[in-house]
């Protein structure tokens, strides 16, 4: 008799059991696979706190030169650092958004995951259940009252035990998986909202990325407008490159006796963009109308291009130069042997550094307007024997914009 109070009162603890896990639900549990990816997403967030700070103090430097005619140099190079640093910014807050959608889907599959294990947990439960209310407390009585010996008693007792075990387990299962649910379901809305703000600030990001482009493109139509009051700034820029010149000269001569490169075959080159054909400015001199103005364009341009057009290789190489200066602004040099130079110049960003082995066609920047640049185009310069050539006897079909 004992034994069957003891029974019943097992048999009344399952079913609170039931009531309470409804009531308070347990503790809920952190995937494990978020973590990771979710160190990845902190990671970005210190990399745009750094950007933030550097594009601060820039944006400090540009406030104290401006409207000074004397510094225009320093304001368009502070404005390509600033570019820069919004396309990095940029490129972080797509990677972040890149992360959200991942983590988003592999919740959105856990938790579809968990609601369907849930729907079989609760309907073994409520098979569980119906059994247990038609069964009622006769059929523990009964199984206890034909034992035939006490042994055999013990064993049934246990089997009852076993079976209320058993159903104590479904319920924890099912009690668990309803917190996991909970706790997917809160993920999933953090990580909607901190998607919407990844993305409110992209277009922020964008909207100051296309602002500072449109105001270094006004500085240099402001020298181009008055060439002959800007005669210096021109004789500068030209001092620039033609010392640029100097040290690939030096670094490609450097390179071709480290590697023990031969003399350079000339030709060979292939288109450095494949969207556009269109030569806006040739190479040699330009008539400004104005004497002693600097006309002499070291290269040839390609315009019909954007923000977002891909340059290759034009020939196999090592790069020997990937940095920003003024007139070039983001610009990378090529060796490709013994006096043979590439040089692609006002790029938006570039994708190689110095030392790297670059192959015909490999992509290594994106088109841009950073230097001395009006617009959106990619300066092209060739070097063979140690001096500039026309890049236009190597490039087929050009089509004439000047």
């Amino acid at each position: 008799m004992l034994c069957m109070k003891k029974i019943v009162k097992l048999t009344a603890l399952l079913l609170a059991a039931l009531f309470l896990a409804a009531l308070f639900p347990a503790a809920p549990l952190v995937p494990t696979a978020q973590a990771v990816t979710q160190e990845e997403i902190d990671e970005l967030e210190e990399e745009a706190k750094n950007l933030k700070r550097q594009r601060k103090q820039v944006e400090q430097d540009l406030a104290s030169l401006r409207d000074d005619r004397s510094t225009m140099l320093q304001r368009i190079n502070l404005l390509t650092q600033q570019i820069n640093i919004t396309q990095d910014e940029i490129a972080v807050t797509e990677s972040k958004i890149a992360g959200f959608d991942v983590l988003l889907a592999q919740t959105a599959y856990e938790l579809d995951e968990n609601q369907k294990e849930e729907e079989r947990c609760y309907a073994l439960f409520c098979e569980r259940a119906r059994v247990m209310e038609e069964a009622g407390t006769v059929s523990y009585w009964a199984v206890l009252f034909q034992a035939e010996s006490f042994s055999d008693l013990l064993g049934r007792l246990s089997d009852i035990q076993e079976v209320l075990n058993y159903d104590q387990s479904v319920l924890d299962n099912l009690r668990d998986i309803r917190a996991q649910i909970q706790e997917k379901q809160a993920t999933q809305e953090d990580l909607k909202a901190d998607m919407a703000e990844a993305k409110a600030t992209l277009e922020e990001q964008e909207a100051d990325l296309e602002s500072q482009r449109e105001e270094s493109n006004a500085l240099v139509e402001e020298i181009e407008a008055n060439i002959e009051e800007y005669q210096e700034l021109w004789a500068q820029l030209d001092a620039e490159e033609d010392a640029i010149q100097d040290e690939i000269l030096e670094k490609t001569e450097e390179l071709a006796r480290q590697m023990g490169w031969g003399q350079a075959s000339a030709g060979g080159y292939i288109w450095p963009v494949s969207t556009s054909k269109r030569i806006t400015s040739p190479m040699g001199g330009r008539n400004t109308g104005i004497p002693g103005a600097s006309t002499n364009h070291k290269g040839v341009d390609i315009g019909g291009v954007y923000y977002t057009s891909e340059i290759y290789a034009t020939k196999a190489g090592v790069v020997i130069k990937s940095e920003l200066s003024s007139s070039y602004g983001n610009y990378v040099v090529i060796s490709h042997g013994t006096g043979n130079t590439t040089l692609y110049a006002h790029m938006s960003k570039r994708l190689v550094k110095e030392g790297d082995v670059v192959s015909q066609g490999q992509v290594i920047g994106i088109t841009g307007c950073t230097g001395i640049s009006n617009g959106p185009h990619l300066h092209y310069e060739i070097t063979e024997n140690g001096s500039r050539v026309d890049p236009l006897q190597y490039l087929p079909g050009y089509i004439q914009a000047w």
